[in-house]
Parts: structure tokens; C-alpha cells; sequence
């Protein structure tokens, strides 16, 4: 699922200019794969790809964390990307406007000339996961230029990269990046052991997995993780921190990594992909308000 809304753009080339950020690429979908039981991976190309390339930012698609914002329509309404908004905000009410959703990008293949985006599909709840979920080669969809901001810091570091089902793909992306010389933590937390995905870490990162789902019932999400990072002693000298997933559970490890390791908050990349309870678009709302803060001004 997707990461902190950051990243700046850089200046555009002299000889190719850049679309600015909100400009709509129209991706259409090559192939899929089902990764997990609730994990599904779908290769997005077509002649949009030239569009994607020619207007990102090279060196945001080399960060771990990189994402784009995808524009989903509601079933049933007939409309095909791309979307001219100004002239549907004039014929729609807002409710059955196109959506924004924000997706972490897992991989840019320049050979097969496809982009990769991981999905968590639940049933019929939301947007995106059931539009995934039913997905077939030749189904077209719109998104936006890529943006980003965190890949893992070099040299003598302590790396800790924690999160839940929603940051599967930032982590693997960051997990892939390490040096094989890398030492730290990777705690990840998800329904069962089906829903695994190979993290092939450095032999100096340890990677933990939290189940929610078990013997005793189902745990409240990110109370595992939580739990986990609270038990953790700061490591020593300087601390990578990587945190994304579920809004409370983001909040506690924010005032953990914050308040008690002492880590300054530009120093580390903790954001929420989501909030138990909110739909996505009154997740998004709230990010506005102090609710939807991770740290308090």
C-alpha cells in the first residue's frame, strides 16, 4: 500500500520536459500474480509507459518508498480514465467522483516495460483492493507521476524497519536495498503465516514476523507491532528508522522513536497508510486535522 506524501520535484530536463505531478498517466494491466492469499501483484504497461518515464523524476524512482497516487472510479458509473475532473465535478455529485488512492510502487521494469504495484485485497472493502482483485490484462487505469522520499541510509547505521500488511511492499523494496554488510531489525506484521512474502535480508538483519490472527482470536491491528517495538532497547549510535502502516499503531512507535530514542523527526520516515475503523477517503480527510497527525506539534 502506499507511502508519505513528500517529496518535491526537481527541476525539469532542458530537453525533456516533465509533466507537472498531477498530470494522469493511463496504465493498462500486462499480467498478475497472486502473492499471498490477501497480496496481489499487478504488472501495469502499454503506451503509457513512455508517459510514466518521460515525466518521472529519476533519482525518485531509485527511493525505497517511491509511490503514485492511482485514480479509481465507482463500479457501475461507466466512466474510463483518463478523467477530466473539472468536467465531472460539474456532472457528479462528489461522492461518485474518481478517488485518489495512494500505492507504493514495488518495481520499475524497463526490459518488460511495466510497473509493479502490490495490492491487499480483502473482500469487497474499498477501492482499490476489489478493482485488483478483479483485474484482467487490458483493464486500463490512471495515476500520477511518482513521488517519495526515504531509501536506507549508508554506512555505519543500525537499521530499524518496521510495519504491517499495508508496507509489505515499501519494506521489500528497502529490504532488497540493504548492504550486505547491514545489520538491524525488519518486524512485520500480518494476519498468518500465509501471508508472508520472501525478505531476503542481510545476514545482520534480523526479520521477525507477528501473526494477528492465531489460536486466541484475532489482535487488534498494530497492537503486535507496537508491543514488539516497545520491548526493543535503542541501539546503539545512529538508528535508521522506517515506520508505515496502521495510524494509531504509528503514532505510539512515532513517540517511541521520537520521544524516547531521541531520533529527530526529519531524521526518520514514519507515516500512516491507514486507520482502523476510517474508510479511506475519511482517512485522508483527517490528515488535515489533529487527529490524523502523527506527531503533535
Amino acid at each position: 500500500m502506499t507511502s508519505a506524501d513528500a517529496a518535491s520535484d526537481q527541476p525539469a530536463s532542458a530537453t525533456v520536459p516533465r509533466r507537472p505531478r498531477g498530470a494522469q498517466v493511463v496504465l493498462e494491466v500486462v499480467r498478475r500474480e497472486s502473492l499471498t492469499p490477501h497480496l496481489v501483484r499487478l504488472h501495469l504497461g502499454g503506451p503509457g509507459f513512455d508517459d510514466f518515464l518521460d515525466g518521472a523524476d529519476p533519482a525518485t524512482l531509485d527511493l525505497t518508498d517511491t509511490y503514485t497516487k492511482l485514480l479509481l472510479a465507482k463500479p457501475g458509473l461507466g466512466l474510463e480514465p483518463p478523467y477530466d475532473l473539472d468536467a465531472l465535478r460539474a456532472e457528479l455529485p462528489r461522492e461518485d467522483l474518481p478517488s485518489r488512492r495512494t500505492y507504493t510502487i514495488r518495481d520499475v521494469d524497463r526490459n518488460a516495460r511495466t510497473i509493479a504495484i502490490d495490492f491487499v485485497v480483502h473482500g469487497d472493502e474499498g477501492l482499490a483492493g476489489p478493482w485488483a482483485a478483479s483485474a484482467e490484462p487490458g483493464d486500463r487505469l490512471a495515476m500520477s507521476l511518482p513521488g517519495g522520499g526515504y531509501a536506507p541510509a549508508a554506512g555505519d547505521v543500525t537499521h530499524v524497519i518496521v510495519g504491517d500488511d499495508s508496507a509489505l511492499p515499501a519494506i521489500a523494496r528497502a529490504v532488497a536495498a540493504l548492504a550486505a554488510d547491514a545489520r538491524g531489525v525488519v518486524i512485520v506484521e500480518v494476519d498468518d503465516e500465509e501471508s508472508h512474502v520472501p525478505l531476503d535480508a542481510p545476514s545482520g538483519v534480523e526479520v521477525r514476523w507477528l501473526h494477528r490472527v492465531g489460536s486466541a482470536g484475532a489482535a487488534h491491528p498494530g497492537t503486535l507491532l507496537v508491543a514488539a517495538v516497545e520491548a526493543l532497547s535503542r541501539p546503539e549510535g545512529v538508528v535508521d528508522v522506517f515506520a508505515h502502516g496502521e495510524r494509531a499503531a504509528m503514532k505510539r512507535l512515532g513517540a517511541i522513536f521520537h520521544g524516547e530514542w531521541g531520533i529527530a523527526r526529519q531524521e526518520m520516515s514514519v507515516s500512516a497508510y491507514w486507520a482502523h475503523g476510517r474508510a479511506e477517503d475519511a482517512f485522508q480527510a483527517e490528515k488535515r486535522d489533529a487527529v490524523g497527525k502523527i506527531f503533535a506539534d
